[in-house]
């Protein structure tokens, strides 16, 4: 369907003052303080989850030592999806349209949807991988964020047992949480916190918890540990594609953790038709967020 002199009464008039709708700014590439961006020339990526050893035990004198085995325990799958959008403009309401190139404000609103659609997918996997949601699930078959990730040796957690709004004992407790982290086979992975991501109604109190020298929320006169330790190194991001407004996420320093692959860059493309005569203009790209280890993030869903 080409948009026509029909939709277009108003331009086609002398005496227009505005033309307005198409002018909102837009927020940046929020994905891009969630996930390390890798290309890919593939219809899907895989990455293995690889166990090691367990930890080492006494040899007794004279004894043969013991054997351990290593393996494969999941994988996570990367598929790439196709996201497009087009639109087409007759000749005639290009010809008599009085005040502007309609491709040129058009393709801009072209670009704008494209920009939105990949942070809202980017979202999906914080927003669907909450445990109250749990649609989002990591190779392991398991819910994102869960506090039963199981693994050879037993389980590990990437969420509060019980879920709460950002505050310093929550996060306090989600820090400890992340660094009793442990591998596949049980050994501790010595893993921090890095950078928090808010949603937008949860950024002054992200402020107020990693900026203030003194403690929040009390009358105690004690320092800020959190500040004052440097446990979020690279402080907090905001999020306006996030859905849960109290939910609350920390990116740890695990590698391998929240990925975008991204298989086709943004093109743009334009041609004409004989017949009508309409324009049609098309944008595309082919990409994919996830995650592979789910130690790479901590997340809560709030109270």
């Amino acid at each position: 369907m080409a948009i026509s002199r029909a939709q277009l009464v108003k331009e086609l008039e002398p005496g227009l003052n505005a033309l307005f709708g198409l002018e909102y700014k837009r927020y940046d590439n929020e994905s891009a303080e969630v996930y390390v961006t890798e290309s890919s020339d593939r219809a899907f990526e895989e990455e293995v989850m690889l166990s090691g050893f367990a930890n080492a035990n006494v040899k007794a004198e004279g004894q043969g030592v013991s054997y351990d085995e290593a393996q494969e325990t999941y994988t996570a799958r990367y598929t790439m999806e196709t996201i497009a959008l087009a639109f087409a403009i007759t000749e005639e309401a290009i010809e008599d349209n009085l005040y502007d190139r309609l491709a040129s404000r058009y393709t801009k609103a072209l670009a704008r949807s494209m920009s939105n659609a990949k942070q809202v997918k980017a979202a999906v996997p914080l927003n669907n991988g909450l445990p109250s949601v749990a649609t989002y699930k990591t190779g392991d078959t398991v819910s994102l964020f869960s506090t039963n990730h199981t693994t050879i040796q037993g389980s590990v957690s990437n969420t509060l047992t019980t879920q709460a709004d950002l505050n310093e004992t929550s996060l306090e407790q989600s820090l400890i949480d992340i660094a009793a982290m442990t591998d596949e086979r049980g050994l501790k992975i010595a893993a921090k916190g890095v950078k928090m991501i808010v949603p937008s109604a949860n950024q002054f109190q992200a402020e107020r918890l990693m900026k203030s020298q003194g403690r929040t929320q009390t009358a105690d006169n004690d320092i800020n540990a959190i500040n004052s330790m440097g446990m979020i190194p690279q402080g907090y991001r905001v999020n306006h594609f996030l859905n849960d407004s109290d939910s609350w996420y920390i990116i740890t320093d695990v590698p391998n953790g929240m990925k975008h692959f991204e298989r086709t860059p943004l093109t743009t493309s334009m041609e004409g038709d004989f017949d009508t005569g309409n324009v049609r203009y098309k944008a595309r790209e082919r990409y994919v967020f996830g995650a592979s280890d789910f130690r790479g993030i901590f997340g809560v869903e709030g109270a």
